[in-house]
Parts: C-alpha cells; structure tokens; sequence
C-alpha cells in the first residue's frame, strides 16, 4: 500500500542519484549488493549493542538503495530476471538481519524476551508474507495484496526503534507496535492464501468455497 502511494515520489528524488551512479559505471546489481551489506552491517552491530538510534539511521542510509537499484535497472535497460531475483532474495536478509539485530539486544542487554520473541515472530511472519506472494507468482497466480507489505513493515519497525532509542522509550513501546505488526502480517498472510484460494478454484472451474 505504502509501495503504491510512495514509488513515484521517492522515484522523483532518488533518479538524479541513480544516473550520477551509472554514469559511474556502477551497476544496479552493486548497489543491491552494498545497500544489503549495508542492512545488514548496521542492524547486527548496533541493535545488538542497544544503539537503536544509530543502527536506524545507518540501516535507513542503506535502505533507500533498494529503490536506487530499481531506477538504474530501468534507465539502463538491465533490468531482467536475475535482477529481480537477486533483489527480492537479498531483501528478505536485510529483513531478517533488522529483526535479528533487536532480539539480539532484547534477549540480553534490553532484558525483554517478550520483545525479543515478538522480534522474532514479526520475522517468521515477515518471511511467510513474502513466501505467499513468491510462491503464488512461481505457480501463475497473484497474491499482492494484504495491509502489511515489506515498505510498511520497514517503515514500522525502524521509525519505531530510531525512537526508542532517541527517547530511551521502555521496551513495552516497542513490544506493542511488533505485536501490532507481527497481527498485520499474519492477516497479510492470511489475505494472500484466501486471494490465491479463489484463483485455483476458479481456474479449476469450481466455486472458491469448495
């Protein structure tokens, strides 16, 4: 939802970025790769460590390169399979990694397993909304629906953490919106079943609800 409403404006700002990169001779496939390492590096070395202000702003800085890739592969008419491929695979360990990273800290030094487990949880569930959608697409189906998409998890859980850390917020602030988000995803994932149940039912010609 967030994805439709928010794609032509971050387009707008982000495309004097990506021509200045391909003029470079950087490829859209090294930017996936660096905005990745990028995540990656920035939940698993600060959330850990409770620097959940810092990790944010860090993973944040990265997080924009998942757009930036897109606009290269488009200008540059690269885009194509494996770039989509490679995108979508190293977005679900960017995911992981961000949800990895704030478990880590709350299962220690944040001394919350609730939040640490619903950490965990929202990246299962997370995992699973992706998987739905892949695996509709891989059988020649849709399944892009749902009211908690990767932009608004994103969204959710760093604006969330940065503002934890900026006010030192106790970790029930935090429990609450993962609780709220890891419910979301799991009606993400139970839209995306019932969408691809009426398709199969109705390409096998029978009412959805037999």
């Amino acid at each position: 939802m967030l994805n439709r409403f928010a794609r032509a404006t971050v387009t707008r700002i982000l495309e004097p970025v990506a021509r200045f990169l391909l003029r470079l001779g950087v490829s859209p496939d090294a930017v996936t790769v660096a905005g990745t390492l990028g995540v990656v590096a920035g939940a698993l070395l600060f959330y850990p460590r409770g620097e959940l202000l810092w990790g944010t702003l860090f993973i944040t800085a990265f997080v924009f390169s998942d757009n930036v890739d897109g606009i290269m592969a488009r200008l540059s008419g690269r885009g194509g399979t494996w770039g989509a491929f490679l995108d979508s695979t190293l977005d679900r360990v960017g995911d992981a990694a961000i949800f990895a990273g704030l478990a880590a800290w709350y299962a220690r030094g944040g001394d919350s397993v609730t939040t640490a487990a619903l950490a965990v949880l929202c990246l299962v569930l997370g995992n699973l909304v992706s998987y739905a959608r892949a695996r509709a697409e891989g059988l020649g189906l849709r399944a892009d629906v749902g009211i908690a998409e990767r932009a608004e998890r994103l969204v959710v859980v760093l604006v969330t953490a940065g503002f934890t850390g900026l006010l030192d917020l106790p970790a029930t602030v935090l429990s609450v919106v993962l609780a709220l988000l890891a419910a979301a995803s799991a009606i993400t994932v139970g839209q995306r079943i019932a969408m691809v149940h009426r398709q199969a039912h109705a390409a096998a010609g029978r009412p959805a609800g037999t």
